[in-house]
């Protein structure tokens, strides 16, 4: 029995500073409660970021049990809509906010100011109306035809591999705005601490390979999709506006899992 004047085990002290900071990212981008003792510091969200892909297998795993369930109730679409609508819920359309919100800054920005301006503007324009409506279409279509594993695969693929690209800019590119949502994410992550983002990202793949849901040839392409789909985004957020803000990693998050739906499709395609 321990003595209470003994000294906490640093081992310990350490795992459960671990598991705060995976709290602090679950509160920052879902609506899911977090125990009251975690706490809050400034400097924890900035360390959180290595966690972002972890809120996304909860959020995976909660779109892909709703689909699930709702698919022994109603039609493949319908159960597909559900899903979406569950997924958009949990995070508050936190990442679909900023994708609409990037579609208008682009598309209505000609200089880097201008581009930052309308970015920043709480208003949603026309290029973020039919930016968000196609993107949540081409979704849900995509969704639709994928057979039942393979969806549910994709569901947890793309949730937390599409987050290690958005943390991906945080690694790479420099922060362009003084202040905003993601400023205090904005300092550069570590090249350990992208790494670890990367294994815990890509943990469920090892689970869907060992469950043959998923093969090695299909894993791979919709990975290639995802990542050509974040450089592309990253140069064009560099030439236009020479970084990242908080709306381009809800884009990037949001591009990547279509892009990841949509190689999973066309794999399904060629093998059938």
């Amino acid at each position: 029995m321990q003595s209470s004047g003994q000294r906490p085990d640093p081992i310990a002290m350490r795992c459960v500073h671990q598991l705060r900071l995976f709290f602090i990212a679950l509160q920052f981008f879902t609506r899911l409660p977090i125990p009251r003792w975690v706490g809050f510091e400034p400097d924890w969200l900035q360390q959180a970021s290595r966690y972002f892909p972890a809120v996304g297998i909860v959020v995976g795993a909660a779109a892909a049990a709703v689909y699930a369930l709702a698919a022994w109730i109603w039609p493949h679409p319908v159960a597909v809509l559900l899903s979406t609508i569950a997924g958009i819920y949990l995070t508050g359309a936190f990442h679909e906010d900023g994708f609409a919100d990037t579609c208008d800054g682009l598309g209505g920005g000609m200089t880097h100011e201008r581009v930052l301006q309308i970015m920043s503007d709480s208003r949603i324009g026309a290029y973020g109306a039919i930016g968000i409506g196609l993107l949540l279409a081409l979704k849900c279509a995509t969704l639709a035809f994928l057979p039942f594993h393979t969806l549910i695969a994709g569901l947890l693929l793309a949730h937390p591999v599409s987050r290690l690209m958005a943390a991906a800019l945080i690694w790479r590119l420099d922060y362009v705005k003084g202040e905003g949502k993601a400023k205090p994410l904005a300092q550069r992550m570590s090249h350990p601490e992208f790494l670890m983002a990367a294994m815990l990202a890509l943990l469920p793949a090892i689970v869907l390979l060992w469950m043959e849901w998923l093969t090695w040839p299909v894993l791979l392409a919709a990975l290639l999709a995802m990542a050509l789909c974040a450089l592309w985004l990253a140069r064009k957020f560099v030439r236009r506006i020479g970084g990242y803000t908080g709306d381009c990693l809800g884009a990037v998050q949001q591009a990547c899992e279509v892009a990841c739906y949509l190689a999973l499709l066309a794999a399904a395609g060629r093998l059938a």
